[in-house]
């Protein structure tokens, strides 16, 4: 009879937490704590919300430059990434502040060493990453194990059409949840310690 009491309280624990996560699993992802840096460094992927927050910490004096990941490769609309970056950089206010490394990783695994070839370039020891809300505790983890000799924080950009912490009350933020847990698990279980 104690098995049983034991059986059902474990199974109402877990169900418990189970719930617990289900319902933090979208704030679970976010991590944003800016400090004072030396640069910031804006990851490759959505180009407004993180180029636009980046600008605004950079305005906030968190760093005195920018350093933009921008696909070498990608075109758009038969147009190289890498041009269109410079030119909209080039009409900036902040244009002297900030610089372009140019990128050919796919993942942020592999963004992280064109990032410390492009902070070769640079007098940096403390990186702000400016990155998708969504994108911040796997991208500082990430960074901060691929490049253990540089301080790493991170600040969030927000794009209300991509995710929200409440997940589970629109699909796309759904989607983007469980295919950004997919990746932090297999990033922590299996890519971390290749």
């Amino acid at each position: 009879m104690t098995r049983d009491v034991n059986k059902r309280a474990l199974v109402v624990l877990l169900a418990i937490g189970f719930l617990w996560f289900i319902a933090h699993a979208g704030s679970l992802l976010v991590v944003d704590k800016q400090e004072s840096s030396d640069l910031i460094v804006v990851l490759a992927g959505e180009t407004n919300y993180r180029l636009a927050r980046a600008l605004q910490l950079l305005n906030q004096g968190y760093a005195h430059r920018v350093l933009l990941d921008v696909p070498a490769n990608s075109q758009v609309f038969g147009t190289a990434e890498i041009e269109l970056a410079k030119k909209y950089v080039s009409g900036l206010p902040e244009a002297g502040q900030i610089s372009i490394c140019p990128i050919e990783g796919l993942s942020t695994k592999a963004e992280s060493h064109d990032v410390e070839r492009c902070l070769g370039n640079e007098q940096a020891s403390k990186i702000l990453i400016v990155t998708s809300d969504f994108h911040t505790r796997r991208a500082l983890s990430i960074l901060r194990h691929e490049i253990p000799s540089k301080s790493f924080s991170v600040a969030a950009a927000h794009d209300a059409t991509q995710f929200g912490t409440r997940w589970w009350t629109r699909r796309q933020w759904a989607k983007t949840c469980v295919d950004e847990w997919l990746r932090l698990v297999w990033w922590s279980a299996v890519e971390r310690w290749n």
